[in-house]
């Protein structure tokens, strides 16, 4: 394979997989654009997300459904995986974040903390559980094999550069939602409402909009495009584990730093970056090394532009 193809291959890996952690820095980006948390569970409730579809494909037998029934079964695993993480974030906010909004910023990052932990260990205590998708059970801890119900195949036939129908379900899945959240934030009540309340929640609240179930709405569409994000991510890397929360939240919110934490393009380019980064590390480098040349980026980037590529600098309130 010439130095060409490579890099063109690994181009496509990084921006498929870099589309993913794009939709898992939005989560982050938009509850810290409207209440300034950076939500640490979020990782861990897209990893959840990702076990609940393993359970339905179990439970289901999708395997054995033929092409037509798989791609309903897939639908079914994107539309019940972003319920659940949708409203399990809103419960994070209702049952945790809500009461300490008004305490420091130090206690609602320490509850986030918390939360984290929380989700990994019912992560670990779901892998455990006695189904044959799961290993019967048997090593809880283990990484758990998602089945391949997505063609891997190549579209360009016998090229060395592979571009496969996961490809194009990363591309079909993620862009749509991007877009269509874009339109929902500008041109939406709802949008306008979530602009109002990051802007000035005290405004906004006399203004008349609930910022409350305002905060509600953006903390479950945070959530559901995790639990989007976390089906896609399963189909395309065929491996899930109770641990993989941890790795994709850290990627997710290096993205949305890097692009400007606040910021919903900057969110997308971001993640961009950081999937095109790691696939070329790990191409021309050592795969040890990812993580220190990701978060040396991160490093420099807070030293020399602290509001990331796209955010706008802020004033601090004193």
């Amino acid at each position: 394979m010439l130095d060409f193809e490579v890099f063109v291959q690994q181009l496509i890996t990084g921006l498929s997989n870099g589309m993913i952690i794009a939709l898992i820095a939005i989560g982050y980006t938009m509850v810290y654009g409207i209440i300034e948390l950076i939500n640490f569970a979020h990782g861990d409730v897209f990893m959840l997300g990702a076990f609940l579809a393993l359970t339905l494909l179990g439970l289901l037998g999708m395997e054995s459904w033929g092409p037509w029934g798989q791609a309903g079964g897939v639908a079914t695993m994107l539309a019940a995986s972003a319920l659940f993480c949708g409203g399990l974030n809103w419960s994070l906010d209702r049952l945790a974040y809500r009461s300490l909004r008004r305490s420091s910023k130090l206690a609602l990052l320490v509850s986030a903390i918390g939360c984290s932990f929380i989700c990994v260990n019912l992560g670990l205590f779901w892998g455990g559980l006695p189904m044959e998708v799961f290993g019967g059970g048997m090593a809880a801890a283990a990484p758990k094999d998602f089945p391949a119900l997505i063609p891997q195949t190549n579209l360009l036939g016998d090229s060395f550069i592979r571009i496969t129908p996961a490809d194009l379900l990363v591309v079909a899945i993620t862009v749509p939602l991007m877009v269509g959240l874009t339109v929902m934030v500008k041109r939406t009540r709802l949008g306008r409402a979530m602009r109002a309340v990051a802007q000035d929640g005290v405004a906004a609240a006399l203004m008349g909009i609930p910022v409350d179930r305002v905060i509600g709405a953006t903390f479950f569409i945070g959530g559901a495009l995790g639990g989007f994000a976390s089906v896609v991510y399963a189909l395309y890397n065929n491996t899930i584990g109770f641990q993989m929360g941890t790795r994709a939240g850290l990627d997710a919110f290096t993205a949305a730093v890097l692009g400007g934490i606040g910021s919903l393009p900057g969110a997308v380019l971001g993640g961009l970056t950081i999937g095109c980064v790691r696939s070329m590390s790990d191409q021309y480098l050592e795969t040890r090394w990812t993580n220190t040349i990701v978060f040396g980026i991160l490093v420099l980037i807070l030293i020399f532009r602290p509001s990331g590529l796209l955010g706008a600098a802020r004033r601090e309130k004193v």
